[in-house]
């Protein structure tokens, strides 16, 4: 830092700001004194339970998902390299 940043009185303005935006230290954030207990954990109802287990469940079927599309593939690539040999089996073109 240049002497023309720090201003006329040498104080930085950036750490004036943040010493002025700074929280408060909060209280679960400081350390407690030895022996003393901790407090018990709130109870919080859970929000999320549904979207949380859809998730899970998406999770454990993906590389099932994915082995199906695979091998749904392979099988296509196969048909269709076995079909152009034998013809078009739809449509009659002896007229």
């Amino acid at each position: 830092m240049s002497d023309k940043d720090a201003g006329k009185d040498g104080e930085d303005p950036t750490a004036d700001f943040l010493a002025e935006v700074r929280p408060e230290e909060t209280p679960w954030r400081t350390e407690r004194p030895p022996g003393e207990e901790a407090p018990e954990r709130a109870e919080r109802p859970e929000k999320w339970g549904r979207a949380k287990s859809a998730g899970r469940a998406a999770a454990k079927a993906a590389p099932y998902v994915q082995a199906a599309a695979l091998a749904t593939w392979i099988v296509s690539g196969t048909l269709d390299d076995s079909g152009s040999d034998a013809g078009d089996f739809g449509a009659s073109n002896d007229a």
